[in-house]
Order: structure tokens, then C-alpha cells, then sequence
């Protein structure tokens, strides 16, 4: 017999960094079926990520959380007591570890419980960190054979799954959802009389590839008057303060500073605010030096698609999977400036026809990606897996 209602623990480092509110989205939908409680490292920016049940290590216990956080950060497994704490607390159904090396240090934890263990991978997780050397090609193998199941955001990143060691039957994409009724479509329309305003919005980090965004408009502010707005800054890692430094030096020597806003990070209200002010989003990804990629795909690119902005992007990941016009070769090459220039022109050029490929792009957003829908159907795999 069927239960009627499955509860779930969200295990997840920080409740919530602004860059991730797709995991208060996620949350925020699953049906009322399904009683959520997140256990997590500490909090932050609870006045915009706030949902029901939250169980913060820091506030619990201080000296147990300095430990656990230690212990994590050098990737050492550990019993995380207070995870098996509040899953037997709540009789909880299932752990869903967020991120794939999380799943991998709740393993012990998990075990000391009666829950199913699902392990969701986002994007360096299952790139960078594999890429580093053959200590976390063992541990996934090692994950992937001790959890239950696996969802990852689209296909490219499920086959990195499976080279990884992850096996078919055991691996479910799950796409990220967003709450498209909430955001109105509104398609652009840009005259030649105006500025092109163009949008950027993504961490410093090298495989959000902004160096070579500046790059391609650069090359057309000779041909027209652009107003550039990049939304997004450094984290405490070396490599994205070295980005940042890369970033502010091509604005500074591409003559794009007088027309570039620099606002550093900013509230997802914000983010949408200046959204329906611009024309135009850019965001190139890459696959970094390092080995890091989106794994998927942002989840910007599907808010900007909603609003009915125009994204120039790039064949990386699943981004093919988001980003859908109907045009051919639309996404272009990883750091390929020209490829993007030209997807640009072609915009500029065509600036009276943008309306049919917007409102194709927002009805594939509705179709695929609506949090609701995404709800339910996860919803859907809690429910298979404690049928097995």
C-alpha cells in the first residue's frame, strides 16, 4: 500500500547562497505531499530562501559544527551525526544529498538510518572534481554503488555519470525548474534609435566564460551604442578573484568601461529587475582549465528565456537542451568570439523579427521547465524508489 505522505531530507552545505536559489525553488514545489526538512551547515539570507523545517547545524550545536565543517572541507568522510540525528528524528523516507561529493560523505550517516538515499550531481561536482585525479573517480564508484539512485539536470551531464562509473538503471534526469507563471513574458523590442543594453549574470568564474563576452562586444561598439550590466563577483577562491582581475582588465582595455555597470551580487528581485531593462543576455560557458563546467545547464538561461529576452549562449553541457529557438546553429562554440559576434549581427540586423523565435523559446521554457511540473515528477521518483 501506497503511503500518502513521504517525508524527505534535503541534505545541503549552506542554506542559501544567492547563486543558488533553483535549490529554494526545488524545495518551494514539491507537492504538499511531501514533508521536506533541510539540514544543512549554517544559514544565510533567510529573509529570501526561507521554506518550513530547517535544521542548522550552527545553531544547534557550534562546536560540533566548526568540526563537521573542518572535516568537510578537506573531504574527509565522517559520521555526520546530525544528519542521523533529524532523519530519525523525523522518520524520514529519504536523504536527498545535494551535490554528488555531499552524497558521498553522508554515506556512513545514511547508513545508520532506515532512509533511501538519492544523490542529485549540479554541474563541477561531476566535472571538476573528478578531473582533480582518481581519488574522486574511486568515491563516486564507490557512492555509485552504495546509494540508491541518482538525478542529474539532462543528458550530457547523465553520460559523465555513467563514464564515472554511475549505472543506467540507477540514474533518472531530473530537469531544474523555475516558476514560470510567476514571471511575465515579455519579448523584447529594440529600436535602433536606443543603446543596446546587454545582460550579464553569473559568478567570476572561469567556466562562466564573461571574458569572452566582453571580447564580442567589444567588437561592435564601434558599429552601435551599447549599455553593458554585469551582474555577478568573485568568491573567496583564488581562481575567481584571478577571473575577476582577468574581467576588469579586458573592460579597462577594450574602451568598455564608460558603458559598463558593474552592480556585484545582487537578490534574484534584482536580478529580473534589470532583466526586462535590458535587450540582450550573454552567457558564453566554457569548460574551465581546471576541468569545471555547468554540468548542466544555468539556471539563468532559462529565467532570461522566460522573461522573453534573447540569450546568446554556447554548445556546452546541457545548454543545447535549454536553449531552443528553432534556428539552426543558434548556441555557438565554447570561446569562440567570433561565433558570438556574429550571433550579435544577426540580432542587430534582424531587430524588427525577434517576437516568433522569444515566444517559441518561452512555450519549450513552459514545456520543460516549469517548477510545478518538476515538483510532482520528483515527487514521482521519491515514491518509486521506496516502492523498490
Amino acid at each position: 500500500m501506497e503511503r500518502d505522505k513521504i517525508v524527505a531530507v534535503h541534505s545541503f552545505p549552506v542554506w542559501l547562497p544567492q547563486t543558488q536559489t533553483w535549490m529554494y525553488t526545488q524545495v518551494k514545489h514539491l507537492p504538499e505531499f511531501v514533508e521536506s526538512h533541510v539540514v544543512c551547515e549554517r544559514t544565510e539570507n533567510l529573509d529570501q530562501f526561507n521554506v518550513k523545517n530547517i535544521h542548522s547545524l550552527q545553531t544547534s550545536s557550534r562546536s560540533q559544527y566548526f568540526w563537521e565543517k573542518i572535516l568537510r572541507n578537506m573531504h574527509v568522510r565522517y559520521l555526520a551525526r546530525f544528519l542521523v540525528l533529524v532523519t530519525n528524528m523525523t522518520n524520514a523516507d529519504i536523504v536527498h544529498s545535494h551535490f554528488g561529493h555531499i552524497g558521498w560523505s553522508n554515506l556512513e550517516a545514511v547508513k545508520r538510518t532506515l532512509a533511501k538515499h538519492i544523490v542529485s550531481f549540479y554541474g563541477t561536482d561531476a566535472s571538476r572534481l573528478p578531473a582533480q585525479g582518481k581519488q574522486w573517480k574511486l568515491r563516486y564508484r564507490e557512492l555509485f554503488d552504495k546509494a540508491d539512485l541518482f538525478l542529474c539536470e539532462g543528458p550530457h551531464m547523465a553520460e559523465q555519470l555513467i563514464a564515472l562509473g554511475c549505472i543506467r538503471s540507477k540514474l533518472i534526469v531530473h530537469r531544474l525548474g523555475i516558476e514560470v507563471k510567476a514571471i511575465p513574458y515579455r519579448p523584447r523590442v529594440w529600436q535602433a534609435r536606443e543603446p543596446l543594453r546587454v545582460l550579464i549574470a553569473a559568478s567570476f568564474r572561469e567556466k562562466k566564460g564573461i571574458p569572452y563576452a566582453l571580447k564580442a562586444l567589444a567588437q561592435l561598439q564601434d558599429v552601435l551604442t551599447m549599455q553593458i550590466t554585469i551582474i555577478g563577483d568573485a568568491g573567496r577562491q583564488a581562481q575567481d578573484r584571478k577571473e575577476k582581475l582577468r574581467i576588469m582588465d579586458i573592460i579597462n582595455a577594450s574602451g568598455l568601461k564608460p558603458n559598463t555597470r558593474l552592480l556585484g551580487q545582487q537578490p534574484h528581485s534584482v536580478l529580473f529587475d534589470e532583466a526586462y531593462r535590458h535587450h540582450i543576455f550573454i552567457s558564453p560557458s566554457i569548460t574551465a582549465s581546471d576541468g569545471d563546467t555547468e554540468g548542466g545547464a544555468p539556471v539563468s538561461l532559462i529565467e532570461m528565456m522566460a522573461t522573453g529576452m534573447p540569450v546568446v549562449s554556447t554548445l556546452h553541457c546541457d545548454i543545447p537542451q535549454v536553449v531552443r529557438y528553432g534556428i539552426d546553429d543558434w548556441l555557438v562554440a565554447e570561446r569562440d568570439v567570433s561565433g558570438l559576434v556574429d550571433r550579435l549581427a544577426w540580432l542587430i540586423k534582424q531587430r524588427n523579427d525577434w517576437g516568433g523565435f522569444l515566444r517559441t523559446g518561452r512555450d519549450h521554457i513552459e514545456l520543460e521547465f516549469d517548477a510545478v511540473g518538476q515538483g510532482r515528477q520528483l515527487e514521482q521518483i521519491y515514491r518509486s524508489i521506496l516502492r523498490n
